[in-house]
């Protein structure tokens, strides 16, 4: 005969306390706002900042000389170009918080609004015309180039409305509309105000939409054939496009004076500066030699003062963000995520190679800026502003131990 020695019971009716319950136990949960962040958010934020800090310091370098020259402070350009990035900083770690569900709300909104900034560039009184391209707003004694927040509303957009027609795309129809002729006239805004650089950019944008929503390749085909024959037949039409490309052709450069002068200047900026450089502020091509050192050809300055580890510095880190972005496409099971990520890669990333090309001179010069490193506050502000898109695309990924753990195939079938 065996006994079990129970707990006494309770006089006032309740169950007896257990020795796994006796005392206080408290739980505290920190939330999402603690959780560890994705290898992929880190990697593309932090080459973000090294890439906007090391562009800070180049265009204060590259805008010293001539600010003295003007009569003014050699940190003026500087200045103004650190207080873009010390608004787009922040605001691109507020955006990296936003919801996907918040982002597909606002894509619509979004496109809106940029497309009606953009239209205020042909308002009198608004708008601002320089070097013969009218795509800049005049407020305040501020200029603002709407066409680069139209960027980031065209990438939101086209992952919006690929997300909603996923089950769609085999039908050339629901592809074409409304994707081809809203962006269409988003582009054709840009367009009207003679800015061909840009507006190739946004073609890029939306064909990489295209690209990774993974419609049928002979629908993709069509608008990739489109935009060719339309970049064409602008460039033929124009005969200062036209005298870009011909002077690009033309492998002596006779034309000094004139088409030739600024991307010579580019290429013996680069040969200058050899592998180690003439030092950080030791440029010569920076004094009123090389136009828009600044701004569209700001790596010839790289390469002049850092020389060629400095250029391979800043291609190492223009491809640790594109793994990171691809990373994000790569790991990811929604089509709205795959899409907006796609598109602000092939802009950011594209783009970044067009105006390397450019001053290597292996395109024409079209105009575009360098991402993240040029001077324009405008610029900047919508590259932080994509960057921070990523991110929170980013956030929205499952962990890495989830995605490695094995399925049973029952599990996978009720998947």
């Amino acid at each position: 005969m065996s006994t079990t020695m129970r707990p006494p019971a309770r006089t006032d009716g309740s169950a007896p306390q257990t020795p796994q319950r006796r005392g206080l136990l408290a739980r505290v949960s920190l939330g999402d706002a603690f959780a560890a962040a994705p290898v992929e958010f880190l990697l593309i934020a932090s080459t973000a900042l090294i890439l906007t800090g090391f562009g800070l310091v180049m265009v204060l370098s590259a805008t010293s000389a001539t600010s003295v020259s003007a009569g003014g402070s050699p940190y003026d350009a500087a200045i103004r170009h650190a207080i873009f990035a010390a608004v787009g900083i922040p605001l691109m770690f507020i955006v990296s918080r936003f919801p996907v569900r918040f982002l597909k709300k606002i894509s619509w909104f979004a496109l809106i609004a940029a497309v009606c900034l953009q239209l205020l560039v042909f308002v009198p009184g608004i708008g601002y015309e320089f070097q013969g391209n009218r795509n800049w707003i005049l407020i305040a004694g501020y200029t603002l180039q709407p066409s680069e927040f139209l960027k980031l509303a065209l990438a939101l957009w086209l992952g919006f409305i690929l997300y909603r027609k996923r089950t769609l795309l085999a039908s050339w129809s629901h592809v074409f509309i409304p994707l081809v002729p809203v962006s269409a006239f988003a582009i054709g805004t840009v367009l009207a105000g003679k800015d061909l650089g840009t507006a190739m950019i946004l073609v890029l944008i939306a064909l990489g939409a295209l690209f990774f929503s993974g419609v049928k390749l002979r629908i993709f085909l069509l608008p990739l054939i489109g935009a060719v024959v339309a970049v064409a037949a602008l460039a033929i039409t124009s005969p200062n496009r036209m005298a870009r490309i011909l002077s690009f052709l033309d492998s002596e450069c006779a034309d000094y004076y004139d088409t030739c002068y600024q991307p010579l200047h580019g290429i013996w900026a680069l040969a200058e500066g050899g592998i180690f450089g003439l030092g950080l502020g030791n440029s010569k091509q920076k004094y009123e030699w090389l136009p828009e050192a600044q701004n569209d050809y700001i790596f010839a300055i790289v390469g002049e003062e850092l020389g060629l580890i400095g250029c391979m510095v800043v291609l190492g880190l223009f491809a640790l963000f594109a793994f990171g972005a691809f990373r994000i496409i790569r790991r990811t099971d929604d089509p709205f995520v795959r899409v907006v990520a796609g598109a602000i890669t092939i802009w950011v990333v594209g783009q970044a190679i067009i105006n390397i090309g450019v001053v290597l001179r292996v395109f024409p010069v079209l105009g575009v800026p360098l991402p993240f490193l040029s001077a324009g506050g405008t610029s900047l502000l919508s590259v932080l502003m994509a960057t921070g898109v990523l991110l929170a695309l980013a956030r929205t990924l499952p962990p890495v131990s989830a995605t490695m753990t094995p399925v049973a195939p029952a599990e996978r079938a009720r998947r």
